[in-house]
């Protein structure tokens, strides 16, 4: 049995001494691709689902804030996962626990499950994040790494809308829609099953070191303090709110369908502009369309859907735009040395905003109704952009030690965390 073990790591050895063939990569992005079509359509199940039985909204906002806490939970423990059982078992196994998560759901409409189904799926979910993204990085030259990235965040942001449109066609009284969840789950593993692509080695636990990322970048940290609690927020209670406003399950299936649209349509453009100019000035103006787009939803609450659907698109788009801009802007002014540590600090930021805001946004809602997670997006979006003003105003700008491109990413996933691989001499740098 050694024996065998030795072989197959002396091929994995070999094999990681070549390129990946695309067809291997590609394994890994279809799998997260089929794990979003089940995300979203779960995302836009629970709080239709929850208005239909007559459950109060409050356990839906306590639902959001139960996944973000099992996320902050799969920022802690993937490293040492993947260090037991490597990056393919590791995935099986947090693609496992998403079904897992399903089947609770399945069972029928108990708050209190749903809670803690709910965690479970946001520690798989941010655990598979880290492995995916952490794969590819591994498997991927530098030439071609961004371009891969980039596929890898446009399918899951293709997938999120296919899972939100497929409410529309399913029956919410039944079991159906977890079953469909677990369904595309289960199918998720089978490509990174019978993938070829090697293994990284076994990882080294990379450090969360918050006052290091604060030095290299602060626009960057209070970037995913930001927009960690502007995502969870607009993900996790926009359907909520909708469905307290009395919008069907068609038309909260197609109002969450349409959001994904806004990060094609503005990333790229703004993400151009920021390679050829100050990303700081390109991110006061993102965040200030999340924040116009905030105060128009409140004008034109409860009103025609079609414009709900044109602000809710801008204004989702706005935020994964903050984001991605946020997170390269602190890549920017990174050493290379530096990566690993920082990439962790950012993960860990986003992580506990996205479970400090929604938790805030449900105690508020409690006393003030659903649309608080409005008023709270946007306070939060006008404070980011206050901050990064005086940034520029003044602070004097440090050099970026190196400025890369911008590449499109999703609010709704964790940043990359490039583990530390032993038998490397430094962390590679996307």
């Amino acid at each position: 049995m050694t024996i065998m073990r030795d072989r197959q790591a002396a091929d994995d050895q070999r094999h990681g001494d070549q390129p990946a063939p695309l067809v291997a990569i590609a394994s890994v992005i279809l799998s997260m691709a089929l794990v979003a079509i089940g995300n979203g359509l779960m995302f836009a199940y629970i709080p239709v689902r929850l208005g239909v039985e007559g459950v109060d909204p409050t356990w839906a906002g306590l639902i959001v804030t139960g996944l973000s806490a099992g996320g902050i939970a799969g920022c802690v423990l993937t490293g040492p996962l993947v260090r037991r059982v490597g990056h393919a078992r590791a995935f099986m196994v947090l693609s496992a626990l998403i079904a897992l998560s399903n089947t609770a759901i399945g069972a029928g409409a108990y708050p209190l499950l749903w809670i803690a189904a709910r965690a479970l799926y946001g520690f798989a979910i941010c655990g598979l994040f880290v492995v995916a993204q952490s794969w590819l990085n591994d498997a991927v030259e530098n030439a071609i790494r961004g371009r891969v990235l980039a596929a890898f965040y446009i399918a899951y942001i293709a997938g999120l809308g296919v899972g939100y449109f497929l409410l529309a066609l399913v029956d919410i009284h039944t079991a159906a829609v977890p079953l469909i969840g677990v369904a595309f789950t289960a199918v998720s593993i089978l490509p990174v099953g019978l993938t070829r692509l090697a293994q990284p080695p076994a990882p080294v636990a990379a450090s969360v070191a918050l006052g290091r990322a604060w030095r290299t970048s602060p626009v960057g940290l209070a970037g995913m303090l930001a927009v960690g609690g502007l995502s969870m927020s607009l993900a996790g209670f926009a359907p909520i709110h909708a469905t307290a406003k009395g919008y069907s399950q068609e038309d909260v299936a197609l109002l969450m369908a349409s959001m994904p649209l806004g990060t094609l349509i503005l990333q790229f453009p703004l993400g151009w502009l920021s390679d050829r100019t100050d990303r700081r000035k390109v991110l006061i103006g993102a965040t200030l369309l999340a924040a116009a787009a905030g105060l128009f939803a409140l004008g034109f609450d409860g009103g025609a859907l079609g414009a709900l659907i044109v602000i809710y698109l801008l204004w989702d788009g706005a935020t994964e735009t903050v984001y991605s801009l946020a997170s390269a802007h602190a890549a920017d002014r990174a050493d290379k040395s530096e990566m690993v540590a920082l990439s962790s600090s950012l993960l860990f930021a986003w992580s506990l905003s996205g479970f400090v805001v929604p938790a805030l946004i449900t105690a508020l809602s409690a006393f003030y109704g659903t649309q608080v997670f409005i008023y709270v997006s946007v306070a939060i979006a006008i404070a980011y952009a206050l901050f990064v003003i005086w940034r520029i105003v003044r602070v004097r700008p440090a050099p970026a030690a190196e400025t890369g491109s911008f590449a499109p990413m999703t609010a709704q996933a964790p940043l990359p965390v490039e583990l530390a691989f032993t038998g490397e001499d430094e962390p590679r740098r996307p």
